[in-house]
C-alpha cells in the first residue's frame, strides 16, 4: 500500500509540474527580445559636397597636380574618420607600355573584427574625353564627376557615419587608382587588362597579408539623375546570392524603380579582379542603360561628365542601400 501511495504522490507531482509549465508565462529573460536594427540616415547633401570637392581639384589624372592634391585630402579625411589608413603606392604599365605610379587608399574601421565587408570605388578620372561628340576634345581630361567621384563621395559619407555610429563588423573602404586609363577608343585597340590597374594590383597584393572579406560592393557612376541599376552581368555570375540580396534590400526600402530586377550588360570593372585574384565575392552597383550603342549613361567619357550631372537624390538612394546592407549584417 505504501508503494502505491508513493507512486500516486509522484504522479501528482508530475501533473502539478506539467500544470505549472502550462500556466507559467515566459518572461523576457526566457525569450530573448528581437534585436532592433537601427539604420543610420544617409546625408545626400554631405555626399554631394564630397563629390564637388573632388571635382574642384580638377581632373584627377594620375601624375597630375590635381591627382596629388586630391590624394592628400583623402588621406587627411580618412585619418580623421577611420581607425587605420593605408596608402598603397604602386607602379604599373599603361596600354602603351609607359610606366606610371598609382596610389590605392584604404580606410579600415574596426580592424580587429574577423568578419569584414569591402566597399570600393575608383578615384582617378579619365585623361581622354574620347566619347565626346566633338573630336577636338578627345585628348582632353574629364572631370569624372559621375564616373569616379560619385562613388567616392558616397563612401566618404559612409565613413563619416561609421565614425559616429560604429558597428561590430569590420569595414574596409578602398579607393582604387588607375581604373580609367585604358586605351582611347580612337586607337581601336581591343584591350581589357589595360583598365582597372589599381584593383589588379591590390587584388594580387592586398594591403594586409592574406586579407579576407565576407563580400564586397563596388560603386561606379552612382550620381546621375534618374539612374538605372540592373544587376551587372559579371556580378550575377560571380556572386548571385549577394547580388540578389542587395536588390531585395533596395526593393524593401522603396527603390525598385531604380534597382531594376534584371540582368545588365557585362562590365569590365574593378570587381572582376577582386573576384578572380582575391577570391572575394564582389558586385558592381553601376548605372547602365539598355541600349545597343552603349552601356553607359549619356555623358560617359565626355567633357559633360561634370558636377552639373550629379543629383543628390541618386547619391542618397545608393548610400541608403549600402548602409542597409552593412548595418543588417
Amino acid at each position: 500500500m505504501r508503494y502505491n501511495i508513493i507512486v500516486i504522490s509522484m504522479i501528482l507531482l508530475v501533473f502539478a509540474s506539467c500544470d505549472d509549465k502550462k500556466t507559467n508565462k515566459p518572461t523576457s529573460q526566457q525569450v530573448p527580445a528581437k534585436k532592433e536594427i537601427k539604420i543610420p540616415d544617409f546625408n545626400a547633401d554631405s555626399a554631394y559636397h564630397y563629390v564637388k570637392k573632388q571635382v574642384d581639384f580638377g581632373p584627377r589624372v594620375p601624375g597630375s597636380e590635381a591627382h596629388s592634391q586630391c590624394a592628400d585630402w583623402f588621406v587627411d579625411f580618412f585619418n580623421e574618420k577611420a581607425d587605420t589608413v593605408f596608402v598603397q603606392n604602386f607602379r604599373t604599365r599603361l596600354y602603351n607600355g609607359r610606366g606610371i605610379d598609382g596610389k590605392n587608399i584604404i580606410a579600415s574601421f574596426n580592424p580587429e573584427a574577423k568578419k569584414r565587408i569591402l566597399l570600393g570605388a575608383h578615384w582617378d578620372s579619365r585623361p581622354f574625353a574620347d566619347h565626346d561628340p566633338d573630336e577636338k576634345n578627345w585628348n582632353t581630361p574629364i572631370d569624372g564627376a559621375n564616373d569616379g567621384a560619385s562613388g567616392v563621395g558616397v563612401l566618404m559619407e559612409i565613413a563619416r557615419i561609421l565614425k559616429e555610429q560604429p558597428i561590430n563588423i569590420g569595414v574596409d573602404i578602398i579607393l582604387f587608382d588607375l581604373e580609367d586609363y585604358g586605351a582611347p577608343q580612337y586607337l581601336n585597340l581591343m584591350t581589357n587588362n589595360d583598365w582597372a590597374l589599381g584593383s589588379q594590383y591590390w587584388s594580387k597584393n592586398p594591403h594586409i597579408y592574406n586579407y579576407r572579406a565576407y563580400f564586397g560592393l563596388l560603386l561606379d557612376m552612382v550620381g546621375a539623375s534618374d539612374p538605372r541599376f540592373p544587376k551587372e552581368y559579371y556580378s550575377q555570375q560571380f556572386a548571385p546570392s549577394l547580388s540578389n540580396d542587395v536588390w531585395r534590400i533596395a526593393r524593401e526600402i522603396g527603390y525598385s524603380d531604380y534597382f531594376i530586377n534584371e540582368i545588365g550588360h557585362p562590365i569590365n570593372d574593378d570587381h572582376i579582379y577582386v573576384n578572380v585574384n582575391a577570391n572575394i565575392p564582389m558586385i558592381d552597383i553601376i548605372h547602365l542603360v539598355d541600349s545597343e550603342e552603349t552601356s553607359f549613361y549619356p555623358y560617359w567619357h565626355t567633357l559633360k561628365d561634370n558636377i552639373e550631372q550629379i543629383d543628390p537624390k541618386t547619391l542618397g538612394m545608393v548610400g541608403d542601400v549600402v548602409l542597409n546592407v552593412i548595418y543588417r549584417q
